[in-house]
């Protein structure tokens, strides 16, 4: 008889993540330490969901692109999984919410293992609406290549399409969960 689970993944950040601002370069925004998954733990079927939310704050009307990714344990970015690429923020955004959602599942493991997957961005047009994208944007963009043969963090990356201390993102909790 076969035991069905879903595992959290750690480790588990202990309080919010620090707000980022003037960037233009794609980079983590996560709170640490970031989730884990480890060397070998996936095998064919294995889903991966990844939850995360927070805020943002701009100055005029700069893009915001916000996904999510695996990397070393490090966080250096290695290969996105999903993002949302250069949407319109609203003029002069305070604590404007978004919350991301990225759903995947293992095809094959190995060290170019496959995964295929999507998910969906929920942006803030104000303090108490939000506008919904599906992400990737392409169908070519849902499969990627995951070598499950090293640990891999799970984090959220995001870039502003213009720098400005006004321009600000802080992401207030990531999850991660195994589901076999």
């Amino acid at each position: 008889m076969d035991f069905y689970i879903t595992t959290p993944v750690g480790p588990f950040a202990p309080a919010i993540g620090n707000a980022f601002n003037t960037f233009t370069a794609r980079q983590d925004v996560s709170p640490q330490p970031l989730p884990v998954v480890n060397a070998n733990a996936a095998r064919p079927g294995l889903k991966v969901k990844i939850e995360a939310e927070g805020e943002f704050s701009t100055t005029g009307t700069p893009t915001l692109s916000i996904g999510c990714y695996i990397g070393t344990v490090a966080g250096v970015i290695t290969t996105v999984l999903a993002e949302y690429t250069a949407a319109a923020t609203g003029t002069t955004a305070a604590s404007w919410p978004w919350r991301l959602e990225y759903r995947g599942i293992f095809t094959a493991v190995g060290t170019t293992g496959t995964m295929v997957g999507m998910g969906e961005v929920e942006l803030g047009t104000s303090l108490t609406a939000v506008s919904a994208i599906q992400i990737p944007s392409t169908l070519a963009l849902r499969t990627i290549t995951w070598d499950t043969t090293i640990a891999r963090a799970i984090g959220v990356c995001a870039t502003w399409g213009t720098s400005s201390v006004s321009n600000q993102i802080k992401t207030y909790n990531l999850s991660v969960l195994l589901l076999n």
